[in-house]
């Protein structure tokens, strides 16, 4: 039986802020921004991904700040902390975890917390 994970959405407190960060700041693109009547949804998609995160007004009872630990892997992680830090986005360096992964951790405007990691080269 095959699955696929297509959407994690996650809790933020202000929808503009959010989407700004995500799409501005973080470089996602934003496959969605609709309202429902008193609902809004949005969904967002890290280049290169096929899976997306959502985030609105009234689509999940997640709190804003409780999701700690998305991942996001990418083949030159220094490229992406120079081109996140040049963007003004808050993130730590880029740092060889005792496993042999070079992660970087940053949280969005609500305190969602993502690891950005680049898998050690096998040999």
């Amino acid at each position: 039986m095959e699955m696929k994970l297509e959407v994690v959405p996650i809790g933020v407190t202000d929808v503009d802020r959010a989407k700004s960060f995500y799409q501005e700041k973080f470089g996602f693109t934003i496959d969605v921004d609709q309202p429902m009547g008193d609902k809004r949804y949005v969904q967002a998609t890290p280049v290169g991904s096929s899976c997306s995160i959502s985030f609105g007004i009234g689509i999940t009872e997640i709190e804003p700040g409780a999701i700690d630990g998305l991942l996001l892997v990418v083949t030159d992680i220094q490229a992406v902390y120079t081109a996140l830090t040049d963007r003004d986005v808050e993130i730590s360096e880029p740092k060889t975890e005792p496993w042999g992964s070079i992660h970087c951790y940053l949280s969005d405007p609500d305190g969602n917390k993502w690891t950005i990691q680049q898998k050690p080269t096998r040999a």
